[in-house]
Protein backbone atom coordinates (compact mmCIF):
# COMPACT_ATOMS: atom_id res chain seq x y z
CA UNK A 1 0.00 0.00 0.00
CA UNK A 2 1.39 3.38 -1.02
CA UNK A 3 0.68 6.46 1.08
CA UNK A 4 1.06 10.06 0.09
CA UNK A 5 1.68 13.01 2.37
CA UNK A 6 -0.89 15.81 2.30
CA UNK A 7 -0.24 19.24 3.78
CA UNK A 8 -3.23 21.21 5.06
CA UNK A 9 -3.84 24.78 6.13
CA UNK A 10 -7.03 24.93 8.18
CA UNK A 11 -9.18 27.18 10.33
CA UNK A 12 -10.40 25.41 13.48
CA UNK A 13 -13.97 25.88 14.67
CA UNK A 14 -12.79 28.47 17.22
CA UNK A 15 -11.06 30.47 14.44
CA UNK A 16 -7.41 29.54 14.98
CA UNK A 17 -5.32 29.03 11.82
CA UNK A 18 -3.18 25.86 11.70
CA UNK A 19 -0.56 25.76 8.95
CA UNK A 20 1.64 22.96 7.60
CA UNK A 21 -0.46 20.19 9.09
CA UNK A 22 0.84 16.98 7.45
CA UNK A 23 -1.25 13.83 7.22
CA UNK A 24 -0.53 10.59 5.36
CA UNK A 25 -3.24 8.88 3.34
CA UNK A 26 -3.77 6.54 0.40
CA UNK A 27 -5.53 9.41 -1.33
CA UNK A 28 -6.83 12.93 -0.70
CA UNK A 29 -10.17 11.68 0.64
CA UNK A 30 -8.54 9.47 3.28
CA UNK A 31 -6.22 12.28 4.42
CA UNK A 32 -9.19 14.65 4.71
CA UNK A 33 -11.18 12.04 6.68
CA UNK A 34 -8.28 11.64 9.12
CA UNK A 35 -7.98 15.43 9.43
CA UNK A 36 -11.68 15.81 10.24
CA UNK A 37 -11.45 13.13 12.93
CA UNK A 38 -8.83 15.25 14.70
CA UNK A 39 -10.19 18.73 13.92
CA UNK A 40 -13.96 18.36 13.91
CA UNK A 41 -15.76 21.25 12.27
CA UNK A 42 -12.63 22.75 10.71
CA UNK A 43 -12.52 24.65 7.43
CA UNK A 44 -9.85 23.57 4.94
CA UNK A 45 -8.19 26.68 3.55
CA UNK A 46 -5.50 24.96 1.49
CA UNK A 47 -4.53 21.40 0.57
CA UNK A 48 -1.47 20.22 -1.31
CA UNK A 49 0.15 16.87 -1.86
CA UNK A 50 3.80 16.51 -0.96
CA UNK A 51 6.18 13.92 -2.31
CA UNK A 52 6.68 11.17 0.26
CA UNK A 53 10.15 9.70 0.44
CA UNK A 54 10.18 5.96 -0.12
CA UNK A 55 12.50 3.86 2.03
CA UNK A 56 14.18 0.82 0.61
CA UNK A 57 15.10 -0.71 3.96
CA UNK A 58 14.72 -0.45 7.71
CA UNK A 59 15.41 2.77 9.60
CA UNK A 60 18.95 2.82 11.02
CA UNK A 61 20.29 4.53 14.12
CA UNK A 62 22.05 7.07 11.90
CA UNK A 63 18.76 7.84 10.10
CA UNK A 64 17.07 8.56 13.45
CA UNK A 65 19.92 10.83 14.56
CA UNK A 66 19.73 12.70 11.23
CA UNK A 67 15.97 13.16 11.66
CA UNK A 68 16.36 14.53 15.20
CA UNK A 69 19.32 16.77 14.44
CA UNK A 70 18.04 18.00 11.08
CA UNK A 71 21.07 16.47 9.40
CA UNK A 72 21.35 15.26 5.81
CA UNK A 73 18.71 12.91 4.44
CA UNK A 74 19.88 9.85 2.57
Amino acid sequence: MVSAKYCFRIRTRNGAIVENLSIFGRDEDEAERKLRQIYQGCEILELRQQAAALRSGPLTYEDVVDLISGGPAR
